[in-house]
């Protein structure tokens, strides 16, 4: 599911993500010296650049899910992700950065003369977390601002917000009310039928990776 989000940075610490039997499973820390190369070269390949991609760490496989951002001179220039794990990391990362480079409708395809001058960024998803709420104002409340990502649901109206997103908002009802302007709905809209899901990020900017 192609959705968009914001900018990223490096975190310390163990990032955790979800694997499809439900478990708990760790990332190592400096996991985007493997993700961010990973990706590139996935880019790479499809623009016909000689870039050797090594066999990586058996987390790789796992399953998981990530948001793959393209900057150019501070500013957006792609960006495709997964909101659900259903397949290896490692698959999901390359597919998403391919997405980003030469299939996001808002940009034209990242050209190879172009590309070096483009940077990656990389969120990997925790699981969804379906959240319960009386109405607006309850499920309001209950957001952390800064730290929770945020699907919004309602029909087949769907749209979601990263974390790093909050930079752009002072007040969670100005975030999920662009959210559904996101999703195609008026930015006061609200109905029961409404769901709404959160879920953490851990990400890394190539910027960050210092040697």
């Amino acid at each position: 599911m192609p959705v968009d989000p914001g900018p990223t940075e490096l975190l310390t610490g163990t990032s955790q993500f979800i694997l499809s039997a439900g478990k708990a499973d760790t990332l190592p820390q400096d996991a985007g010296r493997v993700l961010l190369p990973l990706a590139r070269t996935a880019i790479a390949s499809q623009l016909g650049l000689d870039r050797q991609e090594n066999e990586g760490p058996q987390w790789l496989l796992r399953q998981g899910a990530c948001f793959i951002t393209l900057m150019r001179d501070a500013r957006l220039r792609g960006r495709i992700g997964t909101l659900r794990a259903h397949r290896a990391l490692s698959d999901d990362v390359k597919a998403n950065a391919v997405a980003a480079a030469f299939r996001d409708p808002r940009f034209p395809p990242i050209a190879a003369e172009e590309f070096p001058a483009v940077a990656l960024e990389i969120s990997v998803l925790s699981a969804l977390e379906p959240m319960r709420f009386d109405d607006e104002p309850d499920a309001l409340r209950q957001l952390r601002r800064g730290i929770d990502g945020l699907v919004f649901e309602y029909g087949h109206h769907t749209s979601t917000f990263l974390p790093q997103v909050w930079e752009d908002f002072k007040e969670p009802a100005d975030f999920i009310a662009r959210l559904k302007y996101k999703a195609g709905l008026p930015p006061d809209f609200w109905d029961p039928e409404v769901r709404l899901s959160r879920y953490t990020v851990f990400k890394w900017r190539e910027s960050n990776l210092t040697a």
